[in-house]
């Protein structure tokens, strides 16, 4: 046992020297082993539940530190010191099973308080360790956290090569205990998401060999090899995890080499109550990486006191009856079956389906799909270039009982290959390049792949398929990533299809109505609206690039009645129109533009292509749309008696409902109280047609979800006094004054409107520098004509002329990054982090943002 370190050494490593201690526990072999924990042992009326943390190899308690000072006050945290390891005894070999003993024996030895929630929390090789004693001990175990860990390698495919390597017999005894290069190797995985305090903490126990024997033993202990001594006891607990009913969170750092995401599906697939949250940039260590401690601490809330969280997310109030027997997505694909009116045109191609013909597509290619075997519930990733194609086979996969993966080329390539990995598909339906690009950037290595032209030359259906049970997962969209990694969002049958009736009682759409879909990912409901929708001739990663000529054309082919783009893609279109005259423009009824705040200026100047139309900008997200709506003549109105007010984006839509939350509510607590109208807070909405949350990302959700069915939209804004909701900006881009909050929106709005030299709508930014709580307001505005860096003085005066709130600095940029997908969401905190260097002097004003 080695020297355990000193007050002095603790404090340094931030933890408090009381929780150190030694415990000499009576073993099952007959003699007594000394072990070493970490007890945060509150007063013992105020514990909650106890949490027993075991660690992996080569680390030790210390592993849990996040724990201990998250949730320490709260719940009993003990970290052990598996023996020969850490700070506790050194010993002989002890094998898996052992190792499974000494666990109930250390357990059986602690004072705990047996009428309060026992739960297991571990790590690596410590998670198979305690998989051991949950299947033993069933009814002692309230609930199990495991972090990147295994209990046998995944089916379809071989044991991690580091791993591997390690345990190979001429390399064990040098890389695990005559040298430090194990220890060192799993430290280094972690790069700088640890502080150098954690990896010289980590390295502590573990100065020389001696004290490295334990981290051989137990490399040694995997079952690379059969027969091996540990094989049919690990085997056996992998047998039994299907017994274990406590709830299990599995919290996961998917950048891991070792412990990947396929350990996790493979747990999650074994265990009847998991649940999974993903951190996609974190290693091996990663309750030292992420905030797993947090996510934990909501997890327990709710597992010690299940009425926190008691309504089910996709449970609503208020809820719009529709009809039942339409509770799938195809409905009107079915009821236009013998109707020859183009379904889906294609302008780029020129290609066109009528409804006769579609119908039977997704019959035929629904049928070819289950030949092929697919199963209901199989997760199909969809990587085909918008168009027919695409289209045929989303609704092919939904009659099959798939489950689309729709992640669009907008995400640009690490976006789209990060989004299908974390949904793991079966399935790949794309052409060849996306098809390789999938199997060598390794995005869904073992799905089976399949040509979309193979697809849409299926033979001719034979029988009848089930239907989809309407609270049967549907889809995966994914979120446009502007403000953090794209999110995937679940959405079921039902979900879908409330959508849809929303979207036609909303906007009046008939069966006559055609859609010009400028945005390719809103392609895909025409056919579900029964409505002929058109995709205009414009690259779905380019949406700014759409032009006049490529509206007027696509609204041609069709006599379309419709017309929905981004608002990048409507500044194009009116940059490009010119004198021309748009007589298919002037024939359209209505015009939609979502994605970003859309300026009454861009508005009123497309009107002027499209007399007929009334133009209308649905205000929603990923997870809920529509949530409101607002035409020009409305805008017009609240801009007149509110200038700087935000963005007012109308009156919630039929069925939804909004509340105005304080900012930064523990959702953990539950649904929180409104308020008064007028006052800025974030902004939660609710529906029928609220997404059913989001795919591996527990904690996201528990954090977006706080109950009874309402959505945390992530906006900061508020309601005014006829109930129209005004968005003020997102609630991660608050500016944290010493004043109070200052919202971006109105602050950018009244710099974009106060007609300054070289500002353009649109283009300005409000961010806030500096540490939180004195933050400093600092303008940016997009001038690709001026110099990059501090503005003139002529405009910060004018700028802080107009600005309600002390204005720091104005710095100007050659242009302001944005979303992908919808060219138009600025990233404010890149922005942010941009110009704090900028004024500290630690980065070069010639550093640009590029669109």
């Amino acid at each position: 046992m080695t020297a355990l370190p000193d007050a002095a050494t603790w404090r340094a490593w931030g933890i408090d020297p009381d929780w150190s201690r030694t415990l000499d526990v009576a073993s099952h072999d007959g003699s007594t082993h000394r072990w070493h924990l970490l007890d945060t042992a509150p007063a013992a009326d105020s514990t909650v539940a106890t949490v027993v943390c075991v660690h992996g190899n080569p680390t030790w308690a210390y592993a849990w530190k996040s724990f201990m000072t998250t949730f320490g006050d709260d719940h009993r945290v003990i970290a052990l010191d598996q023996l020969g390891m850490g700070y506790s005894e050194r010993t002989d070999l002890r094998r898996y099973r052992t190792r499974v003993d000494d666990l109930a024996d250390v357990i059986a030895a602690l004072d705990i308080d047996r009428s309060k929630p026992l739960v297991l929390a571990a790590h690596d090789w410590g998670g198979a360790i305690a998989m051991g004693w949950a299947v033993d001990h069933p009814d002692e175990l309230a609930g199990l956290v495991l972090c990147n860990t295994g209990i046998g390698v995944p089916a379809g495919r071989s044991a991690p090569r580091l791993i591997s390597l390690a345990a190979s017999k001429p390399l064990r005894d040098l890389v695990c205990r005559r040298t430090s290069t194990f220890v060192e190797g799993t430290v280094r995985l972690s790069g700088r998401r640890i502080s150098k305090v954690d990896r010289q903490a980590f390295r502590a126990p573990y100065r020389n060999a001696a004290d490295r024997r334990a981290i051989a033993d137990f490399v040694g202990d995997v079952p690379l090899t059969s027969p091996h001594p540990s094989e049919a006891d690990l085997l056996d607990v992998a047998d039994r995890l299907h017994t274990v009913e406590a709830p299990v969170l599995l919290a996961w750092g998917s950048a891991d080499p070792v412990f990947d995401d396929d350990f996790a599906a493979d747990l999650a697939g074994r265990f009847p109550n998991s649940s999974l949250q993903r951190y996609p940039d974190a290693n091996h260590l990663v309750m030292a990486e992420a905030d797993v401690a947090s996510t934990v601490d909501a997890w327990l809330a709710d597992l010690v006191d299940p009425s926190n969280h008691a309504v089910a997310a996709s449970d609503t109030a208020g809820a719009i009856e529709h009809d039942l027997d339409a509770e799938v997505i195809w409905a009107a694909i079915e009821r236009r079956r013998h109707d020859d009116a183009v379904a889906v045109h294609d302008d780029a191609t020129g290609e066109s389906i009528s409804f006769r013909e579609l119908a039977v597509l997704v019959d035929n290619i629904a049928a070819d799909l289950r030949t092929r075997g697919l199963e209901p519930g199989d997760r199909v990733a969809m990587l085909t270039p918008p168009g027919v194609g695409l289209i045929a086979a989303v609704y092919g996969v939904w009659r099959a009982g798939g489950v689309t993966v729709v992640a669009d080329r907008g995400l640009g390539l690490g976006g789209l290959g990060a989004a299908v990995r974390q949904t793991r598909p079966s399935w790949v339906i794309g052409p060849r390049p996306a098809r390789v690009a999938a199997r060598t950037l390794r995005w869904a290595p073992r799905a089976t792949m399949i040509d979309v032209d193979d697809l849409v030359a299926a033979p001719a259906a034979t029988g009848e398929l089930d239907v989809p049970a309407p609270d049967e997962l549907a889809a995966v969209l994914f979120t446009s990533g502007a403000t953090g990694p794209a999110k995937g969002v679940r959405y079921t049958h039902r979900q879908f299809a409330a959508q849809r009736d929303a979207l036609a009682r909303t906007y009046g759409i008939t069966e006559g109505d055609r859609l010009v879909a400028a945005f390719a990912p809103f392609a895909l409901y025409g056919p579900a609206l029964g409505i002929t929708s058109v995709l205009a001739d414009c690259d779905v990663t380019k949406p700014g690039e759409l032009t006049a000529d490529a509206v007027e054309r696509a609204c041609a082919a069709v006599e379309a009645t419709m017309v929905f783009a981004s608002p990048a893609a409507l500044t194009n279109v009116l940059r490009t129109a010119g004198r021309a005259q748009h007589p298919a423009l002037a024939r359209v009824r209505l015009v939609q533009s979502a994605g970003a705040p859309v300026p009454a200026e861009t508005l009123r100047a497309v009107a002027a292509l499209t007399p007929k139309a009334t133009l209308h900008t649905p205000y929603g997200m990923t997870e809920a749309l529509p949530v409101a709506d607002i035409d020009l003549a409305a805008i017009e109105h609240a801009e007149h008696d509110r200038p700087t007010a935000g963005v007012c984006v109308g009156h919630p839509v039929e069925g939804a409902e909004v509340m105005i939350a304080a900012l930064g509510f523990d959702a953990t607590a539950g649904v929180p109280d409104p308020l008064p109208t007028g006052r800025m807070g974030e902004v939660l909405v609710r529906a029928p047609w609220v997404s059913d949350g989001y795919l591996g990302l527990w904690g996201t959700q528990r954090q977006a979800r706080p109950g009874s069915g309402w959505h945390r939209s992530g906006d900061v804004g508020h309601l005014d006094g006829d109930g129209r909701l005004w968005i003020e900006g997102r609630s991660v881009h608050v500016i944290d004054a010493v004043d109070g909050p200052i919202t971006s929106v109105p602050v950018e709005r009244s710099v974009e409107r106060a007609g300054i030299d070289g500002v353009t709508a649109g283009r300005v930014a409000a961010i806030g520098v500096g540490p939180a709580g004195v933050q400093q307001l600092v303008v940016v505005i997009e001038s690709p004509d001026q110099s990059v860096g501090l503005a003139p003085a002529g405009t910060v005066a004018a700028v802080r002329d107009i600005v309600d709130h002390p204005v720091a600095a104005v710095l100007i940029t050659d242009g302001l990054p944005v979303d992908i997908r919808h060219n138009a969401k600025i990233d404010r905190t890149a922005v942010a982090t941009w110009a704090g260097g900028v004024l500290d002097g630690s980065a070069t004003p010639r550093r640009r943002f590029r669109r």
